[in-house]
């Protein structure tokens, strides 16, 4: 990892820490969902960046990959919400995110996110076992009461690679994967009231082009050149209906579904609605470890 690499790794940390802190704080009741993603986006691009994924604002039993459209009219209440936010620098990706409590109600189990993150970046090093983090994670939220989301998972990241090797547990696998000096990860515990297992549920808003494919209808190639734009990095239907109608769009996303270019991701919930609180930063694996996001 050279020094130009850390740079862009630093900025694109510093652009998601200050992103995600802007959005933070417009998360009030009253306000639209939709809204505050939407100023996010702007504020990375304000500050010099692009989104690595779209921003996500995951509400109570969601635990993440929900992403609203722009004719959604969702507002905040007394949900508990998530808060994920991700950056690119020239393909160096910064990933982090935030648990707010609207309703004070459920302090502890934000609380025990945030602390399962901090007890798990006392860990990182290179060669530490992976296991390991995530015996950090799990002992923290279920000394807090709680259980941790154990099929989701933080990830290793890549050049224009949201989610490469290697998996980062939120549970001690038992396992002797070690992390290597070089890597850039991120860890992401959820903590939740549930059963401590997510499942897909309802349509995607969320998706990825995976590959290419000819079409001979017009607005469909002018939809896939937009998408390739973000150079393999995931998008959200709301970014494509600020140039194109809804139903051109969604034609298109059934072309693509139809050539086998499309991965969908569906909104991840908790399968006993459990309410669920997330933590995030990002961390590069050198002997002396940086946390970008922090």
């Amino acid at each position: 990892m050279d020094e130009q690499t850390i740079n862009n790794y630093k900025q694109a940390g510093k652009i998601a820490r200050d992103a995600l802190n802007h959005g933070k704080d417009l998360i009030k009741r009253g306000t639209r969902v939709v809204d505050v993603l939407d100023k996010v986006e702007e504020k990375i691009k304000e500050l010099g960046a692009l989104p690595a994924f779209p921003a996500q604002i995951s509400l109570n039993e969601v635990a993440a990959h929900y992403c609203s459209e722009e004719d959604d009219e969702t507002t905040f209440d007394d949900q508990v919400v998530c808060l994920d936010v991700g950056v690119h620098v020239n393909g160096f990706i910064g990933d982090n995110a935030l648990t707010v409590d609207l309703s004070n109600d459920h302090k502890d189990l934000v609380k025990a996110s945030r602390e399962a993150l901090n007890a798990a970046l006392e860990v990182v090093k290179p060669g530490a076992k992976l296991a390991n983090i995530g015996k950090a994670i799990e002992t923290t939220i279920t000394d807090a009461g709680f259980q941790p989301v154990r099929n989701l998972s933080g990830h290793g990241l890549g050049e224009f690679n949201v989610h490469s090797k290697p998996t980062i547990p939120n549970f001690d696998t038992k396992e002797n994967a070690t992390l290597e000096e070089n890597q850039a990860i991120a860890i992401e515990p959820f903590a939740t009231t549930g059963v401590g297992m997510i499942e897909q549920k309802g349509d995607a808003s969320v998706f990825e082009l995976v590959g290419k494919k000819s079409t001979r209808i017009g607005f469909v190639r002018n939809i896939i050149k937009e998408i390739e734009t973000y150079n393999n990095l995931p998008f959200t239907i709301r970014w494509l209906t600020k140039k194109f109608s809804a139903n051109q769009v969604q034609y298109a996303l059934n072309e693509m579904r139809k050539l086998g270019i499309l991965k969908e991701h569906p909104p991840l919930v908790e399968k006993q609605q459990g309410l669920v609180a997330q933590s995030e930063h990002t961390i590069l694996v050198l002997e002396d470890p940086i946390i970008t996001t922090n």
